[in-house]
């Protein structure tokens, strides 16, 4: 549930729809102007400590980053507001001002939480353990970095588990069964596909791709990118099956 600061309802109750919730159940109706509200409370408390810090004349070397671990989709695709490996929710926001991020460029490049504490290491002058996961993005912003990874690994534990590998066009998401009691594990030996999105051609993935035949191909290959990166994260390797028929009412 979201509250906004007061009047956030009434002041965004206008705004733009994005289109991965637009025409679909869940409950964003009565939550996004809420969730508009606390996003730009929060930018406003950025906008502070930043001003704080440049009075007190320590703006010059001091970094300040913000993130989340998840975004939110409104119970627009399962019954939770986070727990899935949809763009909703695993896009999450990132600020990062102070030396070495100074802004006034893009950067199409795909970075992950897992890079967020080698940046801060390197940001003192530090370099990450090897056993550290993930890499400094700073050679991103100064146009240095070689052979950054062309796609980003997602692990969902909780309401479901579900992994999924996200490319710059295509994202790819598999889930296991949850137990039908007892402790629920963070990982399964198999698992079935459970979506496949081309964010080219869908960027709010509204058309599912993991049933048709004529993406089978690209479902091999990214099944097999995944397996590799479960294994590089210390899993076993799954097997993985086919999704299963998609529901009818």
């Amino acid at each position: 549930h979201f509250e906004g600061p007061r009047g956030s309802k009434e002041k965004y109750a206008k705004y733009e729809v994005p289109g991965d919730l637009a025409g679909t159940a869940g409950d964003w109706r009565e939550e996004f102007p809420d969730y508009l509200g606390c996003c730009s409370a929060l930018d406003a408390a950025v906008g502070r400590i930043r001003d704080t810090l440049a009075k007190l004349g320590l703006a010059h070397n001091t970094l300040v980053i913000y993130t989340s671990d998840h975004g939110c989709h409104f119970r627009t695709r399962n019954a939770e507001y986070k727990r899935s490996c949809h763009e909703s929710s695993i896009r999450t926001p990132l600020i990062a001002v102070g030396p070495g991020f100074t802004g006034g460029k893009v950067i199409q490049e795909l970075v992950s939480l897992i890079d967020l504490p080698p940046t801060v290491l390197a940001a003192a002058g530090l370099e990450a353990p090897k056993y550290m996961r993930g890499r400094p993005v700073q050679g991103l912003v100064e146009g240095t970095a070689a052979d950054w990874p062309e796609e980003v690994f997602v692990q969902i534990s909780e309401a479901e588990i579900g992994r999924a590998v996200r490319t710059k066009k295509w994202k790819y998401s598999v889930v296991a069964s949850k137990p039908a009691d007892g402790p629920q594990p963070p990982g399964a030996d198999a698992y079935t596909e459970n979506f496949l999105y081309d964010l080219e051609a869908d960027p709010h993935e509204r058309n599912n791709l993991v049933r048709d035949p004529a993406y089978a191909d690209i479902r091999a290959e990214l099944a097999d990118l995944l397996k590799r990166r479960m294994v590089a994260a210390g899993e076993k390797k799954p097997a993985i099956g086919p999704a299963l028929p998609e529901r009818t009412s």
